[in-house]
């Protein structure tokens, strides 16, 4: 036998309003989440922003190491050159001795320039960095000094009458 219409919709009720408390809940805990998500993103999009940046700082401090290097070379093959001059004079032929001391020489003006020319136009720019980079006009001047020196020294080993 069935229940009559009246007892079905009372029975019903309870169970609507349970699953409606139910839904209720759960479209909470949905927008809590949602919130908790959005602040989640916010903080990794400053993470990698943060990131980005300090790879930004790196790129720019493995650019003047680069820079120092090729001026350390530069600085090491003069100090060659004159040094092969010196020692070599009367142990090879002049010829010879001119000739290594003049390449040394000439490949510091190399180093000199390439260190430059490396620095200053390193490929792709990177992302702004905070660090600070070292001022063009100063490198220029700083290596054109040395690539002075260079000259000189060239013209020395070529001028000694020893």
């Amino acid at each position: 036998m069935t229940a009559p219409p009246a007892l079905l919709g009372m029975a019903a009720k309870p169970k609507i309003v349970e699953n409606s408390n139910k839904l209720k809940d759960s479209a909470v805990r949905i927008k809590d989440s949602a919130a908790h998500m959005e602040r989640s993103t916010a903080r990794v999009e400053d993470s990698a922003d943060r990131r980005t940046e300090l790879a930004a700082d790196r790129t720019i401090f493995a650019a003047e190491r680069t820079y120092a290097a090729w001026v350390r070379t530069g600085l090491v093959a003069m100090a060659s050159g004159v040094g092969a001059k010196a020692l070599l004079t009367d142990v090879l032929p002049h010829w010879l001795v001119m000739t290594t001391g003049s390449v040394f020489v000439l490949v510091s003006i190399f180093c000199f320039g390439a260190a430059i020319w490396r620095h200053l136009y390193p490929g792709p720019p990177p992302p702004v960095p905070d660090a600070a980079r070292i001022h063009p006009a100063l490198l220029v001047f700083v290596n054109g000094i040395l690539g002075m020196v260079s000259i000189a020294a060239l013209i020395g080993i070529w001028l000694d009458p020893s």
